[in-house]
């Protein structure tokens, strides 16, 4: 079926929350008016009381396919996503083989074609290898066809490096997305250096581990004008260190997760649901994250999406893989925590999980005529239980099982077709 018509929703554009109609055909917004007439065949959805948006955008998730199918596939993760409302995902280079040649490349993209529910664009890894040291890639020939250059896992230990791979960044208009992570400064830690790791005679991670190298990173991105991104930014430090680099003008952004954002590590349990990297930091470092989300410093909500075997997360704190789950929960767990109590605006979330990382990454897109239909329709009055056994995903842990929430996706159309539908949803099409 080409036409899809999507009927009396509230709609959120860039220029505010209409009631309108939507027409796709051709994989593109064809029209919108207050009230559309469905032609012969065309598949229609009463969306009456629900509020249609701009899919979103996931810079930073983990689909493990080429190399590691038995935690997710690109097929899997992608439906995850679709669940959860995105309609393009940026996945992080942690595969084998690892993308750091055209070749390499062709691998992941040869089974994106073929396999994924929603658009996917992957990154290449800054070094060959994704080793965080040794022979950076060859920029100028994979920056077209990827979304920048990470080696999200690992950080780039050397200055000159680093260095060198912004100047190729800059100089093929791409950027560098970096997981910054001082690892003579790790000490085998696996949780937060703080209250509960003392007291539970755990190994902890400093702070000062990820923000002495976003501090040295901003400072190489100044030099070089390179477009720079820090990933999964868990410390008031580096929450202040981008605030100081974007009043100078440096070309900055930074995302943090929701699991930041609603937990610290007071609230950690001896249960590998609660291991991720960086780790949930202190109460502090999350008021400061909040601060910096809400005052424009942090302009991207991302997942970290890192599904695991569930054998690998069933060891506890300090045996278990590190990753969480995120994209089947981020947007409810958003919109309940922040917009619904009051705190954040409606349009604020939007712009966090889906204008602004478009813009940033230059994706584009939108809620207009002519622009292709990446639309997520959430019902955002419903509520439901967090319950893993319903996810898409292969992975089943997050710290947020059990936890009620309200906003639940019901439709994803991307490219113009239906990725995700809801069974409920299903029974008002027309």
């Amino acid at each position: 079926m080409n036409e899809l018509l999507l009927k009396g929703a509230s709609v959120h554009t860039a220029e505010g929350c209409i009631a309108t109609d939507i027409l796709v055909a051709d994989g593109r917004i064809a029209a919108m008016a207050p009230s559309i007439e469905p032609g012969e065949g065309t598949c229609v959805y009463d969306l009456r009381g629900k509020h249609v948006v701009s899919g979103l955008v996931d810079v930073h998730v983990h689909l493990r396919e080429p190399g590691f199918e038995y935690k997710e596939t690109i097929a899997t993760g992608t439906a995850a996503a679709a669940h959860g409302g995105y309609t393009t995902v940026c996945p992080m280079p942690n595969l084998n083989p690892v993308p750091d040649t055209p070749e390499h490349l062709d691998v992941q993209t040869d089974i994106i074609a073929r396999t994924a529910a929603i658009e996917v664009i992957p990154y290449a890894s800054i070094t060959r290898g994704q080793r965080g040291c040794g022979e950076p890639v060859d920029f100028a020939a994979l920056a077209p066809r990827v979304a920048g250059f990470s080696d999200d896992g690992r950080g780039v230990q050397d200055e000159a490096l680093m260095a060198e791979a912004m100047r190729r960044a800059a100089a093929c208009g791409s950027r560098i997305v970096a997981h910054c992570e001082v690892n003579e400064l790790l000490h085998g830690g696996y949780i937060h250096d703080g209250d509960y790791c003392r007291r539970h005679g755990h190994r902890g991670i400093c702070s000062e581990s990820e923000w002495r190298q976003v501090e040295r990173d901003l400072r190489l991105a100044e030099a070089t004008g390179c477009r720079y991104h820090v990933c999964h930014v868990s410390t008031r430090e580096s929450v202040e260190l981008v605030r100081q680099a974007k009043a100078r003008g440096v070309k900055a952004s930074c995302e943090t997760a929701p699991h930041y954002l609603l937990l610290c590590d007071d609230d950690l349990q001896e249960d590998g649901r609660f291991k991720m990297n960086p780790p949930l930091r202190s109460a502090e470092d999350r008021a400061a994250l909040i601060e910096g989300v809400m005052d424009g410093t942090i302009e991207v909500i991302a997942t970290d999406h890192a599904p695991h075997s569930a054998e690998e997360k069933s060891r506890g704190l300090e045996g278990s893989a590190f990753g969480i789950l995120g994209l089947e929960t981020a947007f409810a767990l958003m919109y309940t925590n922040f917009v619904a109590t009051g705190r954040m605006s409606l349009e604020h979330l939007l712009e966090l999980m889906s204008a602004a990382p478009r813009r940033i990454f230059g994706l584009g897109g939108g809620i207009a005529v002519g622009e292709r239909a990446d639309l997520a329709v959430f019902d955002l009055d419903e509520e439901y239980v967090i319950d893993p056994a319903e996810f898409l995903s292969k992975g089943h842990s997050t710290p947020f099982e059990g936890w009620r929430v309200k906003g639940k996706c019901l439709l994803t159309v991307s490219r113009g077709k239906v990725a995700y539908a809801d069974r409920k949803l299903e029974e008002h099409k027309f």
